[in-house]
């Protein structure tokens, strides 16, 4: 008889409908000089996951079980099954078992929707606030296009980091972003996703150490599955990751690189103040580590903060865009490399993109020269205040973090209610929020829901939405599941 996980009352747990234990999973470890058994049962868990041969959420062997079955210590299949969670393919939940992760792919098609929502208020994406001024100030830039004379940016496809125009422009808006650079270490990129995969791509190698937030934006999560290092989330407070816990982590070794959002952080909206950044990079500067600063969210801040790429020269990467500040189809983003890295970080790109696109840098180029992305940005702050104003008076009890020029909020999840559950909930009633679980770059981080409050949404249908939560939260939950009935 199979031997069932114990709750820590000592009870044996038995498994969902979707969490079945994995009866029929055969592993053979080909051995290879070397290469020790452990390594060999890790891969071979990787490689399962990804062709589907052990389907997400199905529960892995117990390390007992798995050890007989291998012919291996039981201290092999624990070092194992470590690494494959480090590497995001496994979670374990004390006294359950140890589960096959989602992908984060996955993960982002489920919870965070790509099509048109019909009657789903959509709260599950951060999106920038648009209004009928962002829709006036596109129609008067594309008659301007369509009028003028385009030879200057549509015909060249050199120099692979930019127009130089389109660079003295990201200059000047790098200055006042705190990010001051020469413009040589200056490359456009199609937005700040781009320049983030750019940065990371060239500083990091398969198997390294990069460390962020232990909620921390999908994204980097996803570069860890694509470009195959190991992600490790570090803990955080209100101004998001300790330097207790990043110097440790360094001095443990092996690390390469941190990767953090020290502005608005997503999912958390944690901001990063002047005193523990350069605490920050301090640590960074002694153990020789890289800074990669996503500052997608900075534009939106009014009080000035120093940022890595100063603080470190050497060391230092910063990205941003337009996306979440001015407009999000306007995909153009600015990426600052130390200066030793502009040669290889530009022939990345060209491998991978040749070059940014120019005709959307050229619309930034001209709002950022004529003003109409600053007034857009100063249009985002009032909105996004009034926005949080009715987050605040209709949630403010759930709230775990948040901040007035936040485009999202990271709510509480109330006593006997479960994510899943309340995710699928809010689903049946129209509004799609986002849990933990596609932030998840540590085991030990903390749950919530995440509500995004962008977009084209109307005060009076933002409101009805976030009553409707507040209305669910307080229910108690169904006694089972019926989105698990067929």
């Amino acid at each position: 008889m199979r031997e069932l996980p114990r709750s820590p009352a000592g009870r044996e747990v038995p498994p969902s409908s979707h969490e079945a234990i994995v009866t029929d999973w055969r592993p053979t470890l080909t051995k290879r000089k070397g290469v020790t058994k452990h390594k060999l049962l890790t891969e071979r868990i990787i490689a399962d996951i990804e062709s589907d041969i052990l389907p997400a959420h199905a529960r892995m062997p117990t390390h007992r079980d798995l050890a007989r079955q291998l012919g291996v210590s039981v201290q092999t299949v624990s070092l194992s099954y470590k690494e494959a969670e480090r590497c995001g393919y496994l979670r374990g939940e004390v006294g359950r078992g140890t589960f096959v992760r989602s992908r984060v792919t996955e993960k982002a098609d489920r919870f965070m929707l790509d099509r048109d929502p019909g009657e789903t208020v959509d709260l599950s994406i951060i999106r920038a606030i648009y209004t009928e001024a962002h829709e006036e100030a596109s129609r008067n830039v594309m008659e301007e296009l369509a009028q003028g004379d385009n030879s200057a940016f549509m015909r060249p496809c050199r120099p692979i980091a930019g127009l130089e125009r389109h660079r003295v422009a990201a200059q000047g808006w790098l200055r006042g972003l705190g990010a001051d650079a020469a413009m040589d270490r200056i490359l456009i990129t199609n937005g700040a996703a781009h320049g983030l995969f750019l940065a990371v791509a060239a500083i990091v190698r398969p198997g390294e150490i990069v460390l962020t937030e232990n909620l921390t934006d999908h994204g980097i999560i996803g570069l860890s599955n694509v470009l195959g290092f190991t992600l490790r989330g570090l803990p955080t407070d209100e101004e998001g990751i300790l330097v207790e816990a990043f110097e440790e982590a360094c001095a443990a070794g092996g690390v390469s690189a941190l990767v953090l959002v020290p502005s608005l952080g997503n999912p958390t909206s944690h901001v990063m103040g002047t005193e523990r950044r350069r605490a920050i990079a301090e640590v960074a500067r002694s153990y020789g580590v890289y800074v990669v600063e996503d500052e997608v969210y900075k534009p939106l801040l009014e009080t000035p903060l120093p940022s890595f790429t100063e603080l470190l020269p050497d060391l230092g990467f910063f990205v941003t865009s337009f996306t979440k500040s001015v407009l999000t189809g306007l995909r153009v983003g600015y990426l600052v490399v130390p200066p030793q890295y502009t040669i290889r970080v530009a022939s990345i790109m060209r491998v991978t993109s040749w070059s940014a696109t120019n005709l959307p840098a050229e619309i930034a180029t001209r709002w950022v020269e004529d003003g109409t992305a600053r007034n857009l940005i100063d249009l985002q702050r009032r909105e996004i205040r009034a926005r949080q104003a009715v987050v605040a008076e209709t949630l403010g009890e759930h709230i775990a973090q948040v901040h007035p020029l936040s485009l999202c909020a990271w709510l509480k999840v109330p006593p006997r209610w479960t994510e899943d559950g309340l995710v699928r909930m809010l689903a049946q009633r129209n509004i799609a929020v986002t849990p933990s679980d596609p932030f998840r770059a540590g085991m030990d981080a903390p749950g919530g829901i995440r509500i995004c409050i962008g977009g084209r949404l109307s005060h009076a249908t933002l409101g009805r939405a976030l009553q409707t939560i507040a209305e669910t939260f307080e229910q108690l939950p169904p006694v089972f599941d019926a989105g698990t009935i067929a």
